[in-house]
């Protein structure tokens, strides 16, 4: 008796385990898979015609244009859009993307005037080197047409202080060659710096752990971080939640080397920061920094067709007025405006790459914003810090102006948390002039195709974080109609930042004939930004803590509703085009990442048979 109970229990749990395996095998397996070697192809020739570029980038919004049968609508056409559309246009479903703007992109877009072009969010990108997993990623979305330029090694010069005090400090990419030029530069703080480098190794590798703790069932990965057993995986869970300042004080009372250790700045002062993020994005760099050939908008243009060719399309001039939810509960569709009247779309699925707060305060019915459940997921996230921008061009060539590729940051003293707390506490009136701090970029001295395309031009982009309370007194007017006194007060900050762009770069004032500046109403108006926050959430350290990480996640408590973007993962670029690939994870229900790193593995084989083929012919 005692015997067949314990075969009849030995079956039964044979048969899960079978039942178990074979549900394994079929979700990893058994779904179509959106990418695959075969999809990329050699890159084509660099479109340059404005006609053929603007059928692609600004196809503008009427009904006609609308697919029938929509699988998803996506609301934004950031990288954080384009990138879910694409990867669900790559097993065949129809998405339609709405970019409020006149042509699509978001902070990949560039935008041409008095014959200058300008980037407006990309300035370069790094983990771009052969075989990484977000170069497969690109190749992937774009299907292989998306090139990059390779950069100097010597990617970004920082100056701290003023005068005589100033200080020259440089960046190097290189597996190995970043920490030792550092460590030729602090001599006295090398077990700091090796340190430090580890942090950034285990950030790097273990990222992906904060990232399941959004695709795994949230009672679960809440039950994993508040037992502890998630620390016994990785020190990353800890990590994410400890104060940039704090760690960094334990490493070195070098205050210098405090700048290096979180100099790429978002709007946060360290003290305020997760030590992960200032590690990744120095990590970020390791191997190298990139730019796209041709531009930023080649990232949309080549995106763009992928997306079409599932039957789906990218419209512009497409305002989405709201989410429409039905009597239960679930999202399906949206409203836009086109001219005088609001336009319905209905989709079973509805993903937003405009931010959590104009997403669930904007664009939500009334009824539904004020629920419990959608409070307690804005109170996640708090705003970000408005981005200030001023774009410049200049009638000479990089070789004239003695610029090149490397960025340049400029801080006035090496204490960027007591600078940048007294900086925002100042009063509108006092801001433009107490700017502590501030990033410089030639895109045209990037990119060798833009001496082809504007030949005898170069530009330069300054970007400096500001308040968006400064500029608030204007916020109900009209863009180009917002006064004298708007002009005079956001030409202070421009002036003050193009004047101390001027000390590195003497040849700059002479050569100048144009000049735009952007402040957080551009950047709300062109770009959607809430509060003019290009990064959009703030990335405090609160927003990277583990269970904010598990919680923050695409799904929403609105059913069929989803976040992607910045929101969900991290700010810039690389940040954003994660956040499409979790949140196309979420709508598809499968692990998007593993598909990559399958192919990341098939890719590294590829290459060593090419190595050992070489190999064997020159012997």
């Amino acid at each position: 008796m005692y015997c067949s109970v314990l075969i009849m229990l030995l079956l039964v749990f044979l048969a899960l385990f079978v039942i178990w395996a074979c549900g394994i095998y079929w979700y990893l397996f058994g779904k179509t898979r959106p990418f695959s070697l075969e999809s990329v192809r050699s890159p084509g020739p660099l479109e340059v015609d404005k006609k053929k570029r603007d059928k692609v980038l600004k196809q503008g919004f009427s009904v006609n244009k609308v697919p029938q049968n929509l699988d998803a609508i996506v609301i934004g056409s950031g990288i954080g859009g384009l990138t879910v559309a694409a990867t669900m246009a790559k097993v065949g479903k129809k998405v339609l993307v709405l970019e409020q703007h006149d042509q699509s992109g978001g902070c990949c877009h560039t935008y041409v005037d008095k014959g200058f072009e300008f980037d407006v969010g990309l300035h370069y990108i790094g983990q771009l080197h052969e075989n990484s997993l977000l170069r497969i990623a690109f190749d992937q979305i774009t299907e292989g047409q998306l090139e990059f330029v390779k950069l100097n090694q010597h990617f970004d010069n920082l100056h701290i202080g003023e005068g005589r005090e100033k200080r020259l400090y440089t960046v190097l990419s290189g597996k190995t060659e970043m920490e030792a030029h550092l460590k030729k530069q602090f001599p006295d703080d090398i077990p700091a710096i090796e340190t430090f480098f580890k942090i950034m190794k285990v950030s790097a590798k273990h990222t992906y752990y904060l990232a399941i703790l959004k695709l795994i069932p949230l009672w679960l990965a809440l039950f994993l971080l508040k037992s502890g057993i998630a620390n016994l995986f990785s020190s990353i869970f800890a990590l994410s939640g400890t104060r940039a300042t704090d760690l960094v004080n334990t490493l070195t009372t070098n205050k210098d080397l405090h700048i290096i250790f979180g100099y790429l700045f978002y709007g946060v002062p360290p003290k305020d920061s997760s030590i992960i993020i200032n590690a990744l994005l120095l990590h970020h760099y390791k191997r190298g920094a990139y730019y796209p050939k041709g531009g930023a908008s080649e990232i949309p243009y080549h995106i763009t067709p992928v997306i079409q060719k599932s039957g789906g399309n990218v419209l512009v001039r497409a305002p989405v007025t709201q989410i429409l939810v039905n009597n239960g509960g679930a999202a399906y569709g949206v409203k836009v405006r086109k001219g005088q009247e609001e336009v319905e779309i209905h989709a079973p699925v509805v993903i937003s790459d405009c931010g959590v707060f104009t997403t669930f305060q904007k664009l939500l019915p009334p009824e539904i914003r004020t629920k419990p459940d959608i409070q307690e997921r804005i109170n996640l996230l708090k705003h970000g810090r408005g981005s200030f921008l001023v774009f410049s061009g200049f009638d000479a060539t990089q070789e004239e102006l003695d610029i090149v590729s490397t960025n340049t940051w400029l801080f006035k003293n090496n204490d960027m948390d007591g600078s940048m707390e007294e900086f925002f506490a100042l009063s509108k009136e006092d801001a433009p002039d107490n700017i502590p701090m501030m990033f410089i970029t030639f895109p045209s001295a990037k990119d060798p195709t833009y001496k082809i395309r504007h030949p005898g031009k170069s530009c330069m982009t300054i970007l400096a974080m500001v308040k968006y309370e400064w500029f608030e007194d204007w916020t109900d007017t009209s863009v180009r109609k917002r006064g004298d006194d708007y002009m005079n007060y956001k030409m202070r900050f421009a002036n003050n930042l193009f004047d101390w762009a001027c000390t590195l770069f003497p040849k700059l004032r002479e050569k100048l004939v144009f000049q735009e500046v952007a402040t957080p109403l551009t950047n709300m108006h062109y770009l959607g930004a809430q509060r003019g926050a290009m990064y959009s959430a703030e990335h405090n350290v609160d927003r990277f803590s583990a269970e904010t990480m598990a919680r923050n996640r695409c799904s929403t408590p609105v059913k069929n509703l989803f976040i992607t973007g910045q929101d969900v993962f991290s700010c810039g670029i690389a940040g954003a085009l994660h956040g499409g690939l979790l949140c196309a994870a979420a709508v598809l229900d499968q692990i998007i990442h593993i598909d990559l790193l399958l192919l990341k593995k098939k890719l590294k084989k590829q290459r060593a048979r090419e190595m050992a083929r070489l190999a064997k012919k020159f012997e």
